[in-house]
């Protein structure tokens, strides 16, 4: 679970008496105060999570834990949370070799996933020169044959997926 982030704003918004007692009902049952709910609908965790995830990938000198991190977190969601969650650009100043992997992992799901990728991936011009898996020699022509599409259109390759472990 997310750390909770101090709040220091506030937001209103006009509902009528029935919309904000359907909400009411909805957050009791949930057994959370009004604005949580609220919040947990128009914020899901999911999207706070891969918000998080790459803005950690921009950090982070090993990047390897993050990206099987973010790795795990596109595989476990839903179709629908899925499009919640990377909806949105990530927001870190990743460089370009690690936007077109995000960006290539994102779209990579989406067809396991039997949905569509977000716009904000058609919009990652991808890498001018190749970048490979492996620095083996031998394994370069397996890997242009065998690559991910989502990755080999990025000039990056790789062949392993959403969901797998190496």
């Amino acid at each position: 679970m997310a750390a909770r982030q101090r709040k220091t704003e506030q937001l209103q918004i006009r509902v009528s008496m029935a919309e904000k007692a359907v909400i009411k009902a909805r957050s009791n049952r949930a057994g959370m105060s009004m604005s949580d709910w609220v919040l947990s609908r128009v914020l899901p965790e999911s999207k706070g999570r891969f918000q998080q995830l790459t803005s950690e990938l921009a950090r982070t000198e090993e990047p390897g834990f993050v990206v099987a991190e973010l790795n795990e977190l596109l595989g476990r969601l839903s179709s629908s949370e899925y499009r919640s969650a990377v909806e949105d650009r990530p927001q870190a100043p990743l460089d370009d070799y690690w936007l077109n992997y995000v960006a290539a992992m994102v779209e990579h799901a989406a067809v396991a996933k039997r949905t569509g990728a977000p716009g904000w991936t058609r919009e990652v011009r991808p890498l001018s020169s190749p970048v490979f898996g492996s620095s083996l020699t031998s394994l370069r022509l397996h890997l242009l044959a065998n690559g991910l599409p989502a990755f080999r259109s990025r000039n990056i390759f790789i062949d392993s997926s959403v969901g797998d472990r190496v």
